[in-house]
């Protein structure tokens, strides 16, 4: 960029891994004047917090939209009831499911402790690692840019102004007593660049099935996402019904099979189902079925599939969906995620191509978790320090125009498997070599083993429902 243009403060939004790896990339390079940090909740660390009171199922059936905003500033302003979607789907016996050595950045190494769960299932020093592990993993990496960060604060907009050419950013702080009252404070802050690494884990998507809200009137009780899960004890002797066929549904499965009311019915999509996990649907008490294409209020309730067939909404205690999440950036003026869950005008899923003084770090599906993130973030650093190498604004639309024809107009064009040296070398390409004089380094070259490490964890877990399947089926002839 030219020096007219030169980038002097950026206002980073989140500190889950996405947030961190942007806060340390900046910070290394050493010629932004102000790196503003700012995070809604009281602590780093994003999705791998602990939410005991988990979010509500109504979160999956509106769109999240825009607070007003006031219409001054700085003020006090009666304070707003809370967003549950920034309440994460963790559980307490939660391990990764990207293999360790490759999850985690290249620049630390996740402490090797494995949970007696996983032991028991994958044996000794296997790649899982249990959530607290790498909660406390990122907060010990975040303790040195902890002063960069403003906690309990909101981003409401962020826009850009045609007269300054700053992004101008409405921010809203909560937990203040202003006059013996509870209140948010509102004001304003202005940037010359913003990093958006808010994740893609916090709003619970469902199907648009015909009926569900209708179903939810009548029975709330009845209806679950997994960002809702958190104790095998909520579901036994329970009669389920499955949704989904990834890693969280085929987690479901393994881990409550036993101890529901079987069957237990698993609804797949069979052209997106994940063969990887097709032993799990195969274990003994689960029964398979196709979509499911509408829920009624008839016979005081249904649940009908897509190949005709149908149960009683009596006879199902928990539908419980493992459907994923949809992308939310409501606060973005003009809001980038088009009606199909996708974010559109975005070079390699980061960079804006309408504006290279905006990116998004951690916006992408099937990418090895946290290394990703980590190149992603430094790419965004040297570009915002004038010396990336994006390509042309045309080059730039017309990738995005050749993933759309490949990869279709849905959250699946921010897939990166199987493409990952591709992907990776992209990040690395634009970022091209450190600085001299900083802290910052070379991002290592694409190494083939990676993908095999990092998804060696679902290896194990099918090896591990093979191994179960294998013995019950041997008691059984006993």
């Amino acid at each position: 960029m030219p020096e007219k243009d030169a980038i002097k403060s950026v206002a980073v939004i989140g500190t889950g891994p996405s947030g961190l790896s942007a806060v340390k990339a900046l910070e290394e390079e050493k010629v932004f004047g102000m790196i503003r940090v700012f995070e809604r909740r009281d602590r780093v660390g994003g999705t791998w917090l602990f939410d005991n009171e988990p979010d509500s199922f109504s979160s999956t059936l509106t769109t999240p939209k825009r607070n007003p905003i006031p219409d001054r500033f700085p003020s006090f302003q009666d304070a707003l009831s809370e967003d549950t979607t920034s309440r994460t789907g963790l559980y307490s016996y939660l391990d990764s499911n990207v293999g360790a050595t490759v999850m985690e950045f290249t620049h630390a190494s996740i402490p090797k402790i494995n949970s007696a769960i996983s032991v028991r299932r994958f044996g000794q020093a296997n790649p899982t690692r249990p959530w607290k592990i790498v909660a406390g993993y990122l907060e010990d990496i975040f303790s040195r840019y902890l002063n960069l960060v403003t906690f309990n604060t909101t981003v409401e907009s962020v826009r850009k102004n045609a007269s300054t050419g700053k992004w101008d950013i409405v921010l809203r702080q909560t937990k203040h007593v202003f006059k013996g009252q509870e209140k948010d404070y509102w004001w304003t802050e202005s940037f010359d660049a913003v990093v958006v690494a808010t994740g893609h884990y916090a709003v619970p998507y469902i199907p648009p099935i015909p009926g569900i809200e209708d179903w939810y009137v009548a029975w709330p009780e009845k209806l679950q996402h997994a960002k809702q899960y958190r104790s095998q004890d909520d579901y036994v002797n329970k009669s389920v019904v499955v949704v989904g066929g990834s890693v969280s549904a085929s987690d479901f499965v393994v881990d409550n099979r036993l101890s529901v009311r079987q069957p237990l019915t698993i609804s797949l999509r069979r052209q997106n189902a994940n063969p990887a996990l097709d032993n799990v649907w195969k274990l003994p008490g689960v029964i398979e079925k196709p979509t499911i294409s509408r829920f009624t209020l008839e016979n005081g309730g249904t649940i009908e599939f897509s190949d005709g067939s149908w149960v009683l909404g009596k006879d199902v205690d928990i539908i419980y969906f493992a459907t994923g999440y949809r992308l939310s950036y409501p606060f973005l003026e003009p809001n980038p995620v088009t009606p199909h869950n996708r974010l559109a005008g975005f070079y390699q899923h980061t960079f804006s191509v309408d504006d290279p003084t905006l990116a998004v770090v951690g916006q992408i599906r099937a990418a090895l978790s946290f290394r990703s993130y980590e190149y992603q973030a430094v790419a965004v650093a040297r570009v915002f320090a004038g010396r990336g190498n994006l390509p042309s604004v045309p080059e730039q639309k017309a990738w995005e125009e050749e993933r759309v024809k490949r990869l279709g107009p849905t959250h699946i064009f921010h897939t990166i498997a199987p493409d990952f040296g591709e992907y990776f070398e992209a990040l690395r390409s634009i970022a091209g070599p450190p600085a001299k004089g900083t802290e910052a380094y070379e991002l290592p070259e694409w190494r083939d083993d990676w993908a095999a490490k990092g998804f060696r964890v679902l290896e194990l877990k099918d090896e591990y429902v093979k191994k179960v399947a294998a013995q019950e089926k041997y008691l059984a002839k006993l």
